[in-house]
């Protein structure tokens, strides 16, 4: 990641997932519009030993020339689950560094077969980008190898 300058964080339309490797968390943006399996991701994510950072709003921010995220202070710990509501999430984090954001797409034809390399810019930091369908059933275990095709030890 390259950093920029930044005067503040952005507050991100997201949830947040990380990993764990050497004491270090490492996290999965995850965004998309509403409605298209966002939180029904990250719950199912959670099962492949992510932990829930954050879900629906998410507060990015650097220091020390890396990029984080946590959840405002009103959502910490809480993800919704449809068909049920909002609900407490087993061993939340407080915080961890962004690695990679996940753009949830509509439809599993949406997620092209050999993408470019593309980055977005998050609060002054290049951050990868990776489309993937939500809903897909091995979705989990492609952040999972997303995230060690950038180098993320996992």
């Amino acid at each position: 990641m390259t950093a920029s300058p930044v005067l503040g964080p952005e507050i991100l339309h997201a949830g947040l997932i990380a990993r764990r490797h050497d004491g270090l968390w490492r996290g999965a943006l995850i965004e998309g519009p509403s409605g298209v399996g966002k939180s029904d991701l990250a719950l199912r994510a959670l099962d492949h030993g992510f932990r829930l950072v954050a879900d629906d709003r998410v507060v990015a921010f650097t220091a020390g020339g890396r990029l984080y995220g946590k959840a405002p202070e009103t959502l910490a710990g809480l993800i919704e689950v449809r068909g049920l509501g909002v609900v407490a999430a087993a061993s939340p984090l407080p915080v961890c560094e962004i690695a990679v954001i996940i753009r949830c797409v509509a439809a599993p034809d949406a997620v092209e077969r050999l993408p470019d390399p593309r980055a977005r810019i998050v609060a002054g930091m290049s951050v990868p980008v990776f489309d993937l369908w939500p809903r897909e059933p091995a979705a989990p275990l492609k952040i999972v190898r997303i995230m060690q095709s950038l180098g993320v030890p996992l």
